[in-house]
């Protein structure tokens, strides 16, 4: 009887462990999606003070245009230049992974680059992912990849 006791006890224990991670996890998950939707946002309004805010220093982001970007004063005059700047911006994510101060975002995108940015006027697909750092208690966009989703040539 006590072996029963005793197990049902350590497998409350393990439920209980599981489901608060599974709440932290849902809260963490509404806090990055609301920054991820926050960064798609200052993106398409080029709002430099937000993306400021949002991302690390040091950002490295493998950008659809086929350069890396290695940091966020080289990211900003990309969107001051025109480079970066949409007319229409849809965010999309799809996939948390969490990790100690760290939480993997995968999700899909459509944009519409404007008049000057590669490919103005055409509506893209875009598959990314971005991966979010816990430092010193603020999360950042630290690393960024994102690239356009290629439709197949003989149409399949």
């Amino acid at each position: 009887m006590m072996k029963y006791h005793l197990l049902t006890i350590a497998a409350l224990v393990i439920f209980i462990k599981i489901t608060a991670q599974e709440v932290d996890n849902s809260l963490l998950r509404d806090k990055i999606k609301k920054l991820e939707l926050a960064h798609a946002h200052a993106i398409f309004k080029s709002d430099a003070v937000a993306l400021d805010s949002l991302m690390d220093d040091s950002i490295t982001v493998n950008h659809p245009t086929n350069r890396i970007v290695n940091e966020k004063r080289e990211l900003i005059n990309l969107i001051k230049e025109g480079v970066i700047h949409y007319t229409s911006f849809e965010r999309f994510p799809e996939k948390f992974l969490f990790f100690k101060d760290m939480v993997v975002v995968m999700g899909h995108e459509i944009v519409t680059p404007a008049k000057g940015a590669p490919n103005a006027g055409k509506t893209l697909q875009r598959r990314y992912t971005d991966i979010w750092l816990n430092r010193k208690g603020q999360w950042r966009l630290t690393v960024r990849h994102a690239n356009n989703v290629c439709s197949n040539i003989d149409g399949n």
